[in-house]
């Protein structure tokens, strides 16, 4: 059957005029061993883009799917940065090629904070589900989830030499954790509100946590010997612990263990200059520069002193009380007796001390510190008006001034962009803003002519596409020369906003429509310039249509014999061009009709409304051909494809959506913006869509050469609709399990779904083969002569004739590391006999070991009561445990004598040479540079 329309897909192209979303914070990173502190990474919706700061260029893109990017976390070592998204999964990425092959799932919403730990192997992750994960990443898999935060996860810190977490929440508590026994041993419960930030400090002896208050809490952190605590009797209350036994409770346990680790006390606080709460607390690699701010456009830098310099200091103050109580003495006449020796008290003041403020040209979101050589500190600041601003100062300076080093902002607005207009060629594209309008290159995406202006709210380019014209909120049209990017003349046009523009279809002038009730025409002429004696362009007014409501959207009918006006009161009146006599009222929408716009044949007028309807009209009597719930909110901008009966809509609720008028069919659904929908406009070929959201981004989307077939688009929509909800379902429980602290880390997503039915898949097909294998051997056996062999499965074929049993371990493997246990854990029962015997001859024959016991262990741990209480399967059982336990001494063994080996190779080769065999050779690579540094001065010098 032959296609009756063909439609053809749109496809997203690109993100662009998005310097940094709010939602994540910014990081710097190293990028191919460049300078340190030149590169930072931010996120831009759902991808993340790493600038160079120096030269304001996007250097590298990591492309997110369509979740919205809510944290970032370069690694220690510089190689990978942590990406945290808006539905709780997170990938890593190889910084070096931009790739991600790591990804974790286990949380339900939001990941609010990561960390990794000092050698860069384990990940911990928060989240607004109030579940703490910690990660392998060298396995690829999660280790645990730590419950016991009661709402969002602010920040979460491995301690570098002992396994312990501690994490901070919105819910007033830090809690410490020990990973040994993943248990919360303490809670420090001296906040009155919310937690949003903290820090580690003094090699890890202090803690720093800022709240809703104005005041910054230190508290000090002492770790006690575990053998200390166990050797000694505890005293209490005048008894040791081993006369009051019987008076022991849980509560003195959980004391008990607390001491045994550590003990936390407050020290005092700090006063911040800011009133508001603490939006964002970070420190530098070192922990010697702590960096704060609320929500305002002051960023505060405190100082840790060391115990050097504390000493230093403190002796200084000694000195003054000495001088201070001497002279005290002397003026007293020296009758009384010699008084005591002054004490100075060591204050929290004396060892972390104001380095000094910066001022931001705009309120902060997020900050980042990184200290380099010579005691330069390097600050990021991410703005909230879509701005990245850095500064540089010397921390050893008595008085440290902040230099601004670098400030991105030509590649995006600084408001919501609410007017897009395409240039006649299909290759320029306009925004305009709340500032500045900005044209851009569609091909390459780069910012050609930025030029202020008041609040745009409508714009177009004049036929030749020399000059721009701005309708904005004050009623006045601004007319720009894009040449040389300069304001040719501001016309006050309306005494309301100016809401709608069109373009006459003669291209002779333009028609304006406001909040002040009028309509206005005017046509395009050429004055002399008083300034200059050239020629330029200017608006002459012509005619006005005074009407009762405000005017909401403008639109001229191809043919120049129609205009349609929509009005506050609901409805769109349509006029005579020529005599601006009334012809049409198209009256239906329940609120008023934000959009408009008439089909290239004069026949169809959409309408867009704010009651979330599309109606199609004809444009002959009037009457209404269909309406259709367009969007799940209103619907702001509404455009006809050039030459077609197609419109797209943008609604508030961030989607576009293409419709046939003719057939009155949804085409298909454009997602991507992660807010509200303000415009689009659609190039004059209909190859292109430019659409601007409250996200700050705008986006490219292009025609492909694919078509679209309706009914399987909309199976499509039903079958993400049913993965999702399948995802959404009740977690797996494990049998035996308890809802206690720690909980298993991964969740139940439709990948873990779908590879439990390859599992299945697979072990189907094998039992498939043994029951054709066993049917062939009876055959035989009756005929008495050897038959030709059954055909194999299709499937095994195509992998190569692949045993089945290979079959099964090869879709094993291909399981993603971090979803293997859950998806084991969706398996039924019924299929893990079959497994377990499988799993005893790949140990046999040595395939996969590592793998195959990772899988024996957790089946074992989730259905021992099933296992254990079933007598066919314990002679399975039994040969699993004498080869496994014989295959991983092998193994262990093989692995013992070869790293003997190499280090004894190490050993000799670094006697030999004298050279460090394993050495980092990042120096080495410095010094090359240098050396070639001098090289190249000393050539420019010499020509």
């Amino acid at each position: 059957m032959g296609l009756t329309k063909q439609y053809l897909r749109y496809a997203a192209s690109a993100v662009f005029g998005v310097i940094g979303s709010q939602k994540a914070n910014i990081a710097y990173v190293n990028l191919r061993g460049g300078e340190r502190g030149r590169f930072v990474a931010v996120a831009a919706c759902e991808q993340v883009f790493i600038w160079d700061s120096r030269k304001g260029e996007k250097i590298l893109i990591l492309k997110g799917q369509k979740h919205e990017v809510t944290f970032l976390c370069p690694s220690p070592d510089g190689v990978h940065i942590a990406v945290g998204y808006e539905d709780g999964a997170v990938r890593i990425f190889n910084l070096q090629n931009g790739e991600s092959n790591v990804s974790f799932n286990g949380h339900k919403s939001a990941v609010t904070t990561m960390n990794y730990d000092g050698l860069g192997a384990r990940l911990v992750t928060g989240s607004r589900d109030t579940d703490v994960i910690v990660w392998d990443i060298i396995n690829e898999c999660g280790l645990y989830r730590l419950r016991g935060h009661k709402d969002v996860i602010t920040q979460a810190l491995f301690l570098k030499d002992k396994n312990l977490l501690v994490t901070s929440s919105k819910d007033s508590f830090v809690k410490w954790w020990d990973l040994d026994t993943q248990h919360c041993f303490k809670t420090l419960v001296g906040h009155r509100s919310e937690v949003w930030g903290m820090v580690l400090l003094n090699r890890e002896n202090r803690l720093l946590t800022g709240s809703a208050d104005s005041e910054l809490r230190a508290w000090d952190i002492n770790y006690l010997q575990e053998e200390k605590a166990v050797g000694e009797p505890k005293v209490k209350k005048g008894k040791t612990l081993l006369e009051d036994e019987d008076d022991d409770d849980e509560d003195d346990e959980d004391e008990s263990l607390e001491e045994r680790i550590l003990s936390c006390k407050k020290a005092g606080s700090i006063l911040r200059e800011a009133r508001d709460r603490v939006v964002s607390l970070t420190a530098d690699a070192r922990a010697r520069v702590v960096a704060c701010h609320g929500n305002d456009s002051v960023l505060e830098l405190f100082t840790v002193l060391t115990n050097e310099e504390v000493q230093r200091k403190m002796t200084k103050k000694l000195k003054k009380a000495k001088k201070k109580a001497a002279k005290a003495q002397e003026d007293a006449g020296g009758e009384e007796e010699a008084a005591a020796e002054p004490v100075v008290e060591k204050m929290l003041k004396d060892e972390i001390v104001r380095l000094t403020n910066i001022k931001a040209s705009a309120k902060i979101r997020w900050v980042d510190c990184l200290s380099c050589a010579g005691g330069e500190l390097k600050v990021a600041l991410l703005l909230q008006n879509n701005t990245i601003e850095t500064y540089s100062l010397k921390t050893s300076d008595k008085t440290p001034a902040a230099n601004k080093t670098a400030r991105l902002t030509l590649a995006g607005h600084r408001t919501d962009v609410r007017t897009l207009a395409f240039s006649s060629d299909n290759l320029a594209v306009l925004s305009a803003s709340g500032d500045t309008v900005k044209v851009w290159n569609r091909s390459t995406l780069q910012v050609i002519r930025t030029m202020a202006c008041d609040y745009a709210l409508c714009s177009l380019f004049v036929p030749g596409d020399r000059q721009i014209i701005l309708g904005t909120k004050s009623g006045k049209l601004q007319i720009f020369e894009l040449a040389s990017g300069s304001l040719l003349e501001t016309v006050d046009a309306h005494d309301g906003a100016l809401w709608s523009l069109c373009l006459a279809p003669d291209q002779r002038g333009i028609v304006t429509g406001s909040a002040d009730k009028k309509v206005k025409f005017w046509e395009f002429e050429l004055i002399k310039d008083e300034g200059t004696g050239q020629k330029r362009l200017t608006v002459k007014h012509t005619r006005t249509l005074q009407l009762e409501e405000d005017v909401l959207c403008v639109k001229f009918s191809p043919d120049h014999r129609l205009l349609a006006i929509s009005l506050l009161d609901c409805t769109v009146k349509i006029f005579y061009t020529d005599t601006l006599k009334f012809f049409l009222s198209l009256y239906g929408h329940k609120l008023p009709v934000l959009c408009l716009d008439m089909s290239h044949d004069n026949t169809l007028i959409a309408t867009g409304s704010a009651d979330r309807n599309v109606k199609i009209w004809g444009l002959d009597f009037g009457d209404c051909h269909r309406s259709m719930f367009a969007h799940d909110d209103s619907v702001m901008f509404l455009q006809f494809v050039p030459k077609t009966h197609l419109f797209f809509t943008a609604g508030k609720d961030r989607k576009i959506k293409q419709w046939d008028a003719d057939k009155f069919e949804h085409i298909q659904t454009l997602e991507g913006h992660h807010r509200e929908v303000w415009c689009l406009t659609i190039s004059p070929s209909g190859d292109h869509i430019v659409s601007s959201s409250h996200d700050k981004s705008l986006r490219l989307w292009e025609r492909t050469r694919e078509p679209i077939i309706l009914e399987e688009e909309r199976e499509m929509e039903r079958e993400a609709e049913f993965e999702e909800s399948m995802a959404k379902g009740d977690a797996p429980v494990v049998p035996g399990e308890t809802e206690g602290e720690a909980a298993p880390a991964a969740k139940k997503t439709v990948e873990t779904v779908k590879a439990a039915e390859r599992i299945m898949e697979a072990l189907e097909i094998y039992k498939e083969e043994n029951r054709k294998k066993e049917e062939h051997k009876y055959a035989c056996e009756s005929a008495g002569k050897e038959l030709p062999p059954p055909k194999p499965n299709p499937i095994l074929v195509a992998f190569g004739n692949v045993s089945p049993s290979r079959y099964v371990l090869d879709v094993v493997k291909k399981v993603r590391s971090s979803e293997l246990e859950v998806s084991l854990l969706v398996l039924p029962f019924p299929y893990v006999p079959e497994l377990l015997r499988l799993f005893n001859g790949y140990i046999q024959q040595g395939l996969e070991v590592e793998l195959v016991c990772r899988c024996l262990f957790f089946l074992l741990k989730i259905h021992f009561g099933q296992i254990s209480s079933n007598q066919m399967l314990l002679s399975v059982i039994d040969e699993l445990r004498t080869n496994t336990l014989s295959k991983v001494r092998e193994i262990r063994d093989m692995m013992g004598v070869n790293g003997a080996a190499l280090q004894f190779l190490q050993r000799e080769i670094e006697g030999k040479e004298d050279v460090m065999f394993f050495a980092d050779a990042t120096g080495r690579l410095a010094d090359k540079k240098k050396k070639r540094r001098r090289r190249e001065r000393a050539v420019l010098a010499i020509a």
